[in-house]
């Protein structure tokens, strides 16, 4: 199963959740507050109603600690596990304003970051055995994007860089702005750390040849059609087996495969966390099976 690391992430998260709570809540939860006795108790049963790669319990968790630190929250679950419809993934018991008042953003968080798990998952088994990685981009929600980059690695991703700030990625714009390939790696090499890596974007196999003339690291073909993506592999490889390729563009689960079998070492898909299927999950109140509240 895979485990939340916070990688020092957890008081940068908690500063998040502070600020969507305040979004929702804005001067106060007018229904809970007006239909609820305040001195009301309530355990709550979260549950999953489709099958799915579960993920972000734990800021489920953080969510209610931070709305109210009295409510004991109990995971049933791990993030990473797949889970059939009906399994209950966590309990929490307190005040029911605090429950009522955290439910949505709490919902709202392990739906999305669920759903950015499955759908990596299914990536990853498509091209299983196979000597590629699949990772994700910036193509990321604000905000959000620490969460995101987590719950694809929970889903047996990896992360691609996390900002601009981490790595040199030379893209078409970028070639444009700078007069050329060469120009554009030449001009980087001379101002990064040695210890930082220049990616250039390709999309032709005259583009591919200049960029190993200039020294990349890692070398991105961008929506290749398969013949030229494996000649362009296969060129790489021959002059430079040290440079990482990267397939990149228009990557989806019915092609996935055949992109992993021309030979890239790297396959980077936007999709995972801009174009997913949000899992569904509910929370309700004192919920009943076989007869006894839970």
């Amino acid at each position: 199963m895979f485990e939340w690391t916070t990688g020092g992430y957890d008081a940068q998260v908690r500063d998040l959740i502070q600020s969507w709570l305040a979004e929702d809540i804005g001067s106060g939860d007018i229904t809970t507050e007006t239909t609820i006795p305040r001195a009301s108790r309530s355990k709550a049963v979260i549950h999953v109603k489709e099958n799915g790669i579960i993920a972000g319990l734990p800021i489920a968790q953080l969510v209610f600690e931070v709305v109210d630190p009295l409510l004991v929250f109990e995971a049933k679950v791990q993030d990473g596990q797949y889970v059939d419809k009906g399994t209950v993934l966590a309990t929490v018991e307190g005040s029911t304003h605090s429950l009522l008042t955290g439910e949505r953003l709490a919902l709202n968080l392990m739906q999305r970051l669920s759903g950015i798990a499955t759908k990596t998952r299914a990536f990853v088994e498509a091209i299983e055995g196979l000597p590629v990685r699949l990772v994700d981009t910036r193509k990321t929600t604000p905000g959000h994007r620490k969460l995101e980059k987590y719950a694809v690695r929970v889903g047996g991703g990896a992360n691609h860089r996390f900002g601009l700030y981490d790595a040199v990625m030379i893209k078409d714009n970028h070639i444009k702005g700078s007069g050329g390939i060469r120009a554009a790696v030449e001009a980087a090499r001379s101002k990064i750390p040695h210890t930082m890596k220049i990616e250039v974007e390709t999309e032709s196999l005259a583009q591919v040849d200049e960029a190993l003339a200039s020294g990349a690291d890692i070398i991105m073909l961008d929506n290749m059609a398969h013949p030229m993506m494996k000649e362009a592999v296969a060129k790489i490889k021959a002059v430079s087996p040290h440079v990482i390729v990267e397939a990149s563009g228009g990557v989806s689960l019915e092609t996935v495969k055949g992109i992993a079998l021309c030979g890239v070492d790297v396959i980077s898909v936007g999709g995972l966390t801009y174009s997913f299927h949000a899992l569904d999950i509910s929370l309700d109140l004192n919920e009943k099976k076989g007869g006894e509240t839970l």
